[in-house]
């Protein structure tokens, strides 16, 4: 599956309000309500801050992907938020997160998850770090995932 099909240009948020990463999560998931309200809001939530409360999900200085497995979805879906004030991650350095990819998965997918997360990570690189922070609109910010894949 293809980064721009998971991160549909409806599931990018360019100035997220958030403040802290529950905020975050919170705002995120709201985009993907937004377009798919047969989704259940809670499970979404629970599943990223279950995962979360296992292990931070920031990976790289100013990048976090949180993700998890939700019960109720039969598929892949994700949703990028970037901050350009930064979001207050709780990660040991105290750095700020700006690039949030925020993916939820089936349980029927769990194979495909390292696969998955491994070609994003490969992807996140600092060209395209810096093509995605100054994007100007969320379909400019879809257009460069395409490039990259």
């Amino acid at each position: 599956m293809m980064l721009s099909e998971i991160f549909s240009v409806q599931h990018i948020k360019l100035n997220l309000e958030s403040k802290t990463k529950d905020e975050a999560f919170d705002e995120l998931v709201e985009t993907i309500i937004a377009q798919h309200s047969e989704l259940n809001r809670q499970d979404m939530l629970e599943a990223i801050t279950m995962r979360e409360s296992q292990m931070n999900t920031a990976i790289a200085p100013g990048i976090a992907i949180p993700h998890g497995y939700c019960s109720t979805l039969s598929d892949i879906v994700g949703a990028i938020g970037i901050s350009h004030a930064g979001i207050e991650y709780d990660t040991e350095a105290k750095e700020m997160v700006h690039c949030i990819f925020m993916v939820l998965m089936s349980y029927e997918h769990r194979e495909k998850h390292l696969s998955f997360l491994s070609k994003l990570l490969k992807l996140l690189n600092p060209q395209m770090l810096s093509e995605i922070q100054t994007a100007k609109s969320a379909q400019d910010l879809h257009d460069i995932l395409r490039r990259f894949e």
